[in-house]
């Protein structure tokens, strides 16, 4: 889980993230869904990019990682922003959102059926009505993990504090529970290695649709990936986009 990665808690690593993880297709479709609404809350907000993007008058941050959360603290655009250190299973701050988005994959962190459905019932709880939800989840059927091998995924960026870095991955997947352990790794210019090692859960489409059902909330559309295509066999994503379900 997140609250003990380093990759997301340890300072050293964190900053790395911003590095690489640009403003993308996801960030776009969920400013998309924020315009014009009066709040937005982030379940896994991390490094803060998102809503620093965004002029809503309530922008509510959520990320159990002091780390992340010490970035988006200090990053401009942010002024005015609620920055809260909570878990997504537990959070219960009594207030309701019209859009609530957990995107970055950071629905794939919670690794047990629990966990999932803890981290569903919050977003029930912080959903006010007529609002929307939107999250992400990879599709276990394309096996994106396979990539994340040293000889698929070594890059090469530019760091400000640290020049150019070299980075791969390495991973494994168990393939009865879905849950994918993955290494990072990050060579400075100065010979050291830092390195981190996580794990995420790939949930097949029928699993995610029964549990968000008993959550009491309701699929509007699926969303395959973020440029809006349909849910296929070989899609990228299962992307949820739904609010509260009616009331019987």
């Amino acid at each position: 889980m997140l609250d003990d990665d380093p990759l997301y808690n340890d300072a050293a690593l964190v900053g790395f993230y911003d590095a690489e993880n640009d403003w993308g297709a996801d960030r776009s479709f969920c400013a998309d869904l924020a315009r014009g609404v009066g709040s937005v809350l982030d379940l896994g907000c991390g490094t803060g990019a998102f809503l620093a993007g965004l002029a809503n008058p309530v922008r509510v941050g959520v990320d159990p990682a002091a780390a992340m959360l010490d970035v988006a603290r200090a990053r401009p655009g942010t002024e005015g922003v609620e920055w809260i250190a909570a878990d997504a299973r537990t959070l219960r701050l009594g207030r309701q959102f019209d859009l609530i988005v957990l995107t970055g994959h950071a629905f794939q962190v919670f690794l047990t059926d629990d966990d999932q459905r803890a981290a569903l019932a919050t977003l029930a709880e912080h959903l006010a009505p007529g609002g929307r939800f939107i999250f992400d989840s990879r599709n276990p059927a394309v096996r994106e993990w396979e990539e994340w091998q040293p000889q698929n995924s070594r890059r090469e960026f530019d760091h400000p504090a640290h020049g150019r870095i070299e980075a791969w991955n390495t991973a494994r997947c168990d393939e009865l529970s879905g849950i994918v352990t993955y290494g990072t790794y990050y060579r400075l210019d100065d010979g050291r290695t830092l390195s981190a090692q996580s794990r995420i859960r790939f949930t097949p489409k029928t699993d995610l649709e029964r549990r968000i059902t008993q959550a009491g909330l309701s699929v509007q559309r699926w969303l395959g990936d973020w440029n809006g295509g349909p849910v296929e066999a070989a899609s990228p994503e299962f992307i949820p986009l739904g609010g509260l379900a009616p009331p019987v």
